[in-house]
C-alpha cells in the first residue's frame, strides 16, 4: 500500500488539483474517497470543518488547531484504510515528513512523493485567488525551503527521509493531470 505526499509552497496548485483528481469540493470537511479506494488528506477538510467553530476567531490564531486535526487525520487513516492514502503537505518542514514516513512504515507502507513546482510569484497569485495569503515571512521561508528541497531533488539527492519515489512537476505539468491510477 501507498502513502503519496503531494507537496509544494502555499499556493502552488496542490488542493486544486486534487479537487480535480480526486472529486473533492472546496467545502468538503472530512477526507475524500476516489473511486479506487484512494483517501486523499487535504489539509483544507481540517480548516473547513473548524471554521463554523471558530470562525470568529482570526485564522491565523486557530491554524495550529487545523494541523493537529490535519495530521491526527494522516495518522489513523495510514493505520485503517485498505487503500492508498494522499496526503497534502507543504514538504518544506522536515518533522512533517518524518511524522508522516514513521506512521507510514509503522502501516507498513511506501511513501511516495510527488512536488508540484510552482514559482513563488504563481504561487502568491494562487494564494491571492482563493483568498488566502500566507504572512511575508511565512511564505519566504517556505520557498527558501522549497528551493533547497527542489534543487536537491534535481541532483538526484531524494529528501530526508527518503521516500520510494518522487517525482517533480510544474503547475502546466500538474494542470494537465487528468486521473491517477494506483494499479501496480
Amino acid at each position: 500500500m501507498a502513502a503519496v505526499m503531494v507537496t509544494g509552497v502555499p499556493g502552488a496548485g496542490k488542493s486544486t488539483a486534487l479537487r480535480n483528481l480526486f472529486g473533492a469540493t472546496q467545502d468538503a470537511v472530512q477526507p475524500v474517497v476516489g473511486q479506487d479506494g484512494a483517501v486523499l488528506l487535504d489539509s483544507g477538510h481540517a480548516r473547513n470543518w473548524w471554521a463554523p467553530r471558530l470562525g470568529a476567531i482570526p485564522y491565523p490564531l486557530w491554524l495550529p488547531i487545523v494541523h493537529i486535526t490535519h495530521f491526527l487525520r494522516i495518522r489513523a487513516a495510514l493505520y485503517t484504510v485498505n487503500g492508498p492514502v494522499v496526503i497534502h503537505d507543504c514538504g518544506t518542514r522536515q518533522w512533517a515528513r518524518r511524522l508522516v514516513a514513521m506512521w507510514a512504515r509503522g502501516a507498513g507502507r511506501q511513501v511516495h512523493m510527488i512536488m508540484i513546482d510552482a514559482p513563488a510569484e504563481a504561487a502568491l497569485a494562487g494564494q491571492i485567488s482563493r483568498g488566502r495569503e500566507i504572512i511575508g515571512l511565512s511564505f519566504t521561508v517556505h520557498c527558501v525551503k522549497w528551493r533547497r528541497l527542489v534543487d536537491s531533488v534535481a541532483t538526484g539527492k531524494k529528501p530526508r527521509p527518503a521516500p520510494t519515489s518522487v517525482v517533480i512537476l510544474d503547475r502546466a505539468a500538474v494542470t494537465e493531470l487528468c486521473q491517477v491510477s494506483f494499479a501496480a
